[in-house]
């Protein structure tokens, strides 16, 4: 069983939605995008309400720096 995601695991995000959609260029990503994409995972059960520009912040950096 794979464990749930909430904003407080954003580097887990970060990898989930990188197996997600491989080979996306972050650079054309927009926090909006991020946001959307994290609600859509099966495994996030937090409450979308919570989202906030720093969380979606450190989401992409955690994604970004999953990359280099």
């Amino acid at each position: 069983m794979t464990d749930s995601l909430t904003w407080e695991g954003t580097y887990a995000i970060a990898l989930a939605l990188k197996a997600a959609h491989p080979g996306v260029d972050l650079e054309k990503v927009s926090l909006g995008m991020i946001e959307a994409w994290t609600l859509e995972l099966p495994q996030f059960e937090d409450d979308p309400a919570l989202a906030n520009e720093e969380i979606l912040m450190a989401i992409y950096q955690d994604w970004f720096e999953e990359i280099l």
